[in-house]
């Protein structure tokens, strides 16, 4: 069977001289691995079109269950990103996010495109990145099914408190009161900090990224961001780490 479909390539591995296998998040079959022929050759139109982040037109044939890439044709290559170290690790890390929350073989239409826009405010430096950072981890989460309960305390129901407590194993929101009452141990943030979380979550996706925080609240909310996503998908991730150290 061949099919064409958009994808944008989160890993590549050298097979042999001049082919690779390359893991491509697809717009119509979620995230798939695929040989590519030739695809070494600097004169071949698969070897940039096929290179990490870039963003490309495919045809794919599968054959029991094999995915190979017959032709690409680059859309967006992302190279303002190279110029810039922590950027790149950054969307490095979003690759590896995408390698273990993403569908695998099944649409994946709002995740690409959720990945994709990320990369242009990041490339483009339009937006802080850890305020990127954050809309895209909480943004997975919820794509995923992980949704937490942010929509008001979870005790007595106040949604707007001076200071709220966010519990990431329980994915629950405790007024600083009942936080104290039940004894519960999480992140407390501002009304602020928690505002944009709930923004994450809950926001149409076109406003996804259009809001804007203090560097001490960014902080906060990644910490909170972080903290969560670590819970649910209890994995390290290395990317993540080397983001850190990058941005230092």
């Amino acid at each position: 069977m061949k099919f064409k479909t958009n994808g944008l390539i989160i890993k590549e591995q050298s097979i042999g001289e001049q082919d690779k296998l390359v893991t491509v998040l697809t717009d119509s079959h979620g995230v798939i691995r695929a040989f590519v022929r030739r695809a070494k050759n600097i004169k071949s139109p698969k070897c940039a079109s096929t290179g990490l982040l870039c963003y490309s037109e495919l045809s794919v044939f599968e054959n029991k269950g094999t995915y190979s890439i017959d032709e690409a044709q680059s859309i967006e290559m992302f190279i303002k990103l190279r110029n810039n170290v922590a950027n790149m690790s950054l969307a490095q890390y979003f690759c590896e996010l995408c390698l273990s929350l993403c569908p695998k073989e099944q649409e994946a239409h709002d995740y690409l495109r959720l990945i994709l826009n990320a990369l242009h405010l990041l490339a483009n430096e339009k937006k802080e990145p850890l305020l990127i950072k954050a809309c895209v981890e909480m943004r997975l989460m919820g794509l995923c099914g992980y949704m937490p309960d942010l929509v008001m305390c979870s005790d007595c129901g106040e949604y707007e408190a001076v200071q709220m407590l966010f519990v990431p194993k329980t994915g629950k929101l405790f007024c600083s009161n009942c936080a104290n009452k039940n004894g519960a141990r999480g992140i407390l943030a501002s009304k602020s900090v928690v505002t944009a979380l709930r923004h994450t979550f809950y926001a149409d996706f076109e406003k996804l990224f259009s809001f804007n925080l203090s560097v001490d609240s960014l902080k906060l909310l990644n910490l909170i961001s972080e903290s969560y996503l670590s819970c649910i998908t209890e994995k390290d991730f290395l990317t993540l780490q080397f983001f850190k150290m990058m941005s230092e």
